[in-house]
């Protein structure tokens, strides 16, 4: 069974929070057929402690603004900006300084989960080559 719609709309709307802070290789994981404490990973990497920081505040913000007001139930890691946890029962955020990215490699563990698809809303849109005015 897939993730909860919930667990989807949770974790979309910490990517794009994530996202709007600059995050890097924002991937959200279906674990729902794989573990039974969570629905969906999203993991996300800034280049230094500080960022990682912005990022975690921002998705925080982001869930709390939302309807049912979502609050970790569990924050780890914030002290040293390396690598912050934060366990929402049905998604658990991970942001990740590139290093430890790089290093736990959550993505390859959990390869053989399915990808839940998230597109930045404000990503630039690339020009298409057959568009008028494009490269021929």
């Amino acid at each position: 069974m897939p993730a909860s719609e919930h667990a989807c709309e949770m974790a979309l709307a910490a990517a794009q929070a994530a996202a709007d802070k600059k995050a890097a290789d924002i991937v959200i994981l279906d674990l729902a057929d794989q573990l039974v404490i969570t629905d969906a990973f999203v993991i996300a990497s800034a280049p230094n402690e500080r960022q990682v920081l912005a990022i975690v505040d921002a998705i925080e913000e982001r869930l709390l603004g939302l309807p049912e007001r979502a609050k970790p139930v569990r924050r780890e890691g914030g002290r040293g900006g390396r690598w912050v946890l934060l366990d929402y029962l049905d998604v658990v955020v991970h942001v990740q300084h590139a290093e430890e990215r790089e290093f736990y490699a959550l993505d390859r563990l959990w390869k053989d989960c399915p990808v839940i698809p998230f597109v930045d809303r404000d990503a630039p849109v690339e020009a298409s080559a057959a568009s008028p005015g494009g490269a021929a």
